[in-house]
């Protein structure tokens, strides 16, 4: 109900006249590089974001892509925000051009009135890339199409400020007073731009912890938000405004916060909602983010702890999940809270040697359809335990329901040798059970140890429950006859054993959601009846052939 009255204000709001200049005072110029294989699909008609991909087709060509039965309401918050523009223009052709403008017009006559597209998140997204785009798809444009475009960011940029500060409590917010600054400085709306300004310090605070991660938990969102925090700081030294203090010092922490989820190929560590992003992207932020200092050894308030020893490399999602809301609080049926992504893996860890990946979680695909979402979502999906296939967490369309609470971590160190100590109680309604896991890595990187427990009260009887190693679809597995133990050759050729007690060791199936769906291995450990504890090792060995580590 809230957001139909909401939406009936906004649509008499644009009945009321609104200052529509010709053109846009200040000439932006978006700083992030497009994926051309995009840009060809969207010209091909067909969009693809989160790995998700469906019709966007104008209207002469079939009319799909704007409306709710098109696709999920992220792939669609997607399609609204425009930010594909910057794949049509990686593309760099005139006829990626002409599909810009062509897309944008089909908008203006058939995506505008979308609810989605009214989402204050959506907006912000959308003037920032008409801004950011605008020498590319509306500079030569005809009179018609721009003064079109022109009114149309003009409505958006009063709503958009009256909106503010937006009711999501995840990076949405940041997006859309990033969109909201761009607007009043392209517009020269003072008014807009002061009432931005006057939000941000209290927007950076929400958004980001203490230690600089963002309240998401999700390497993906640390990315993007940090972009936009750069953005924005961009924004305002153009614009002759003197960013706040709070801007310059959380980038000091949210830019070395991103360097702890990048494995050794570059790439982010696949949690919550985390897919494969280009190291080159990565390595840009961090440049335009000036980022200075290694990666920390944990963001002890975001619940991240990284291990490293030799060539060997252990990121290990060890806190709780994010805050959340019971029902999808904002326009368009966007979710509102921070656990919008958030998936039930709490305690997974990956582990990578070198530039190889090893030991990972499946990815992600949050734009896709309900089913294949929260099957990546599920615990089953991370290498870490599942009791009695139960999910540590509740997976809701619009976050988590039931979820651990009590998240501890310790961590030591002695003699370059280091190793965690993590409970979680997620099942502890359930079953009155909580989950240990003990890791420890040597200090030559070539042995990680590990033991994981479930504990229950009194006399209670310890549910069945096993421990999921998914491997990255390089690895080559093969199980010991006696299936005490699991040989894992990685690409360059060298060679770990995964062994157990007090478990059975299987090989299954899995699936790597990194990028493009591929076929992998999982190395599955099934507890004893009975058992409380395992305890497994994943150690190099020497192999036989080519390659030889």
């Amino acid at each position: 109900m809230i957001n139909i009255l909401r939406g009936a204000r906004q649509k008499l709001a644009r009945l009321r006249p609104v200052r529509v200049p010709d053109a846009p005072a200040r000439a932006f110029r978006d700083l992030w590089p497009g994926d051309a294989a995009r840009g060809a699909r969207l010209l091909r008609g067909e969009f693809e974001t989160a790995g998700t991909a469906r019709p966007l087709r104008i209207g002469l060509a079939g009319a799909e892509g704007w409306d709710a039965p098109s696709g999920s309401v992220t792939w669609r918050a997607a399609a609204h925000g425009f930010a594909w523009m910057r794949d049509l223009r990686a593309l760099g052709t005139d006829a990626a051009r002409l599909h810009a403008r062509a897309l944008t017009a089909d908008w203006l006559a058939r995506g505008a009135e979308e609810a989605v597209a009214d989402a204050p998140e959506v907006m912000g997204s959308r003037l920032s890339a008409w801004l950011g785009h605008w020498d590319f798809f509306a500079a030569t444009a005809e009179d018609q199409f721009r003064r079109a475009v022109m009114t149309r960011m003009a409505q958006d940029a009063r709503d958009l400020s009256n909106a503010l500060p937006a009711e999501a409590e995840h990076r949405g917010a940041l997006a859309a007073l990033k969109g909201a600054m761009a607007a009043a400085i392209a517009l020269e709306e003072d008014a807009y731009l002061q009432r931005a300004a006057r939000f941000l310090p209290a927007e950076i605070e929400r958004q980001f912890h203490p230690d600089g991660g963002h309240v998401e938990r999700s390497p993906a969102m640390q990315l993007v938000a940090l972009q936009d925090l750069i953005e924005i700081r961009n924004l305002m030294h153009g614009a002759g405004v003197e960013p706040p203090p709070h801007l310059a010092a959380l980038l000091d922490r949210a830019a070395p916060a991103l360097r702890l989820f990048r494995h050794g190929d570059g790439g982010l560590a696949l949690f919550n909602g985390t897919r494969d992003e280009s190291s080159a992207l990565i390595d840009l932020v961090l440049t335009q983010g000036q980022a200075r200092g290694r990666a920390p050894l944990d963001l002890p308030e975001s619940g991240f702890q990284r291990l490293q020893a030799g060539r060997t490399l252990i990121i290990a999602d060890t806190g709780a999940p994010p805050t959340g809301r019971t029902a999808a609080g904002a326009d368009g049926g966007l979710p509102a809270g921070a656990d919008r992504f958030a998936h039930a893996g709490t305690l997974a860890f990956e582990m990578s040697v070198g530039r190889d990946r090893l030991v990972v979680n499946c990815g992600a695909a949050p734009a896709a359809e309900e089913a294949w979402r929260d099957a990546l979502r599920a615990t089953a999906a991370h290498s870490t335990l599942i009791l009695s296939d139960t999910n540590s967490a509740e997976l809701r369309p619009e976050g988590l329901g039931r979820r651990p609470e009590q998240v501890e971590t310790a961590r030591h160190e002695s003699a370059g040798a280091q190793w965690l100590e993590a409970s979680h109680d997620g099942w502890r309604r359930a079953f009155g059970a909580v989950h240990r896991r003990r890791l420890y890595l040597a200090e030559s990187g070539d042995d990680l140890r590990g033991e994981d427990m479930i504990e229950v009260g009194g006399d209670g009887v310890v549910p069945s429950f096993t421990l999921r190693f998914h491997l990255h679809p390089g690895v080559v597995a093969s199980l010991l006859q006696d299936e005490s133990a699991a040989l894992l050759r990685l690409p360059s050729g060298i060679g770990w054993k995964l062994r157990a007690k007090s478990a059975r060791v299987a090989l299954e199936e899995s699936v790597y959601i990194g990028g493009e769906p591929r076929r992998s291995s999982q190395v599955v450990l099934v507890a004893d009846e009975g058992e409380a504890s395992v305890q497994w090792a994943i150690t190099r060995v020497s192999m036989a052939g080519p390659g030889e580590g």
